[in-house]
């Protein structure tokens, strides 16, 4: 964006942050021309999924496995057990998934898709309703996968990109009492709950929701299902905007999150700063080894589940790292600092900004590319032709289509997530993400949109083509 059209920055009334940690490595980039990635993306088919990692400037497709690994949990590596069966570090890592999460027993699973599918298979039969605070995708295709059906639970206000509700992933309980009137209570095997909703921007769930929710599950008999995939950016957000918890710690704030529901499952690839690996945590016995047995057909033995020992024992380092409150705050002011720059600019992002990502509003950044054209895909790709930086879209690919009428779902959120890697990027990284947003948005009108080309029978989003129309 030219500076004339940037609003300048006052000077700051508080002391600039900086990252918590030294850097000991580090890995090249790969710099390239603009018509090189121009190539790049043709022949990635306009999917941000396809692109080579090599051919990325500054990577920001998702958090997921992406994080840069402590000192401390390098050295947890060397420690690995890799023994087929009853390996030490499962159950230093169980126990600290107890210590820090509250569940009795845990199951683990080589990610979160893992613990997603054993779950659903476990408690979803045919023709069962699984309401949830929005849907995500491989949660949702899971559910339905097992014969269940999503239903959107979550309040109006997080289908608002600019609503300024600070807890939009909140569940509406007057949603979920007219579903449970409609159906019953016993077609519902439990309610699907995510802490820093992914669909919605990032957006956190209020303790106070949380706590509403599981007395009026317990009062029905329903079962509340976390996904704590993010329950510690959760947490901050929890002490840092809601009322009476400013002096809590991260650690009591998520147990205290946990106590609200009977199990979760969790991609450690998130908040457990480590590269791959998950878990499926339960408090009910039966269905743990319900779960169990069910783990070393899909995933691996009971004491591993598609994980190394050395990933378990650096997945216990690194719970015990991330609720420390300077990293989570420097993890999401990280994001909010970007936030408040395109905000300056006048460029349109879902607010507030939540913990993990910026999103682009792709139906305000291109008001002219109809939603049946792909904005949000398009939006992507001409962001990493701009400058190299590689995002993703949520929105109508995402979403998917009506498994009965073959239709597209046509959200109401149409998204370009900017992930943001834990640990990884540095503040001038980010100041130059910002600069590439603000200068495409000066060229958003050159913008058209995309034709798919090519569509897979599940989760399109992932393996997706189109060309330009």
């Amino acid at each position: 964006m030219t500076g004339e059209k940037r609003a300048k920055h006052q000077r700051p009334t508080t002391r600039s942050w900086a990252e918590p940690f030294k850097i000991k490595m580090i890995e090249p980039i790969k710099m390239m021309t603009r018509e090189e990635r121009e190539k790049s993306i043709a022949k990635s088919g306009y999917n941000t999924f396809l692109l080579d990692s090599e051919d990325v400037y500054i990577d920001l497709l998702t958090d997921s496995g992406t994080s840069a690994m402590s000192d401390r949990q390098w050295a947890a590596l060397m420690m690995g057990d890799e023994a087929y069966a009853g390996s030490r570090n499962f159950y230093n890592m169980v126990e600290t998934i107890q210590e820090y999460y509250g569940y009795k027993f845990v199951v683990p699973t080589h990610q979160g898709r893992g613990a997603e599918h054993i779950l659903s298979q476990s408690m979803i039969k045919e023709g069962d309703y699984v309401p949830g605070n929005m849907y995500f995708t491989t949660t949702k295709f899971h559910q339905e996968h097992a014969g269940g059906k999503f239903v959107d639970i979550i309040i109006d206000e997080a289908h608002k990109a600019t609503s300024s509700c600070l807890f939009k992933g909140n569940v509406d309980l007057e949603k979920l009492d007219k579903l449970v009137k409609e159906v019953g209570a016993d077609k519902i095997p439990y309610v699907s709950l995510e802490t820093n909703v992914n669909m919605a921007g990032g957006q956190p769930v209020s303790m106070k929701n949380m706590k509403e929710l599981s007395e009026y599950c317990r009062k029905h008999g329903i079962a509340v299902m976390l996904d704590a995939t993010r329950a510690i950016e959760n947490a901050y957000f929890i002490k840092t905007r809601e009322e009476g918890y400013a002096d809590r710690t991260i650690a009591s704030l998520l147990k205290e999150i946990c106590s609200y529901t009977d199990g979760a499952t969790m991609s450690a690839k998130k908040d457990g700063l480590v590269n791959i690996g998950g878990f499926l945590a339960i408090n009910d016995e039966e269905l743990f080894v319900k779960a169990k047995n069910m783990v070393v057909v899909y995933e691996g033995l009971h004491t591993y589940g598609g994980m190394a020992g050395r990933d378990m024992e650096a997945l216990a380092q690194g719970i015990r790292e991330a609720v420390d409150y300077d990293y989570i705050s420097y993890r999401v002011k990280q994001v909010q600092y970007i936030g408040e720059k395109l905000e300056d600019w006048g460029i349109p992002i879902v607010t507030p900004v939540g913990g993990h990502a910026i999103y682009l509003d792709a139906k305000r950044f291109l008001p002219h590319i109809a939603q049946k054209d792909f904005p949000a895909q398009r939006l992507a790709a001409a962001l990493y032709v701009e400058s190299g930086v590689r995002t993703m879209e949520r929105g109508i690919v995402s979403a998917g289509r009506n498994a009965e009428t073959g239709e597209n779902y046509h959200p109401e959120l149409e998204l370009v997530r900017l992930t943001f890697p834990r640990r990884v990027y540095t503040q001038s990284h980010c100041d130059i993400i910002a600069e590439s947003v603000a200068d495409l948005y000066d060229k958003r009108d050159e913008i058209k949109g995309l034709k798919m080309v090519y569509e897979p029978e599940n989760l399109r989003f992932f393996q997706a083509r189109f060309e330009l129309l």
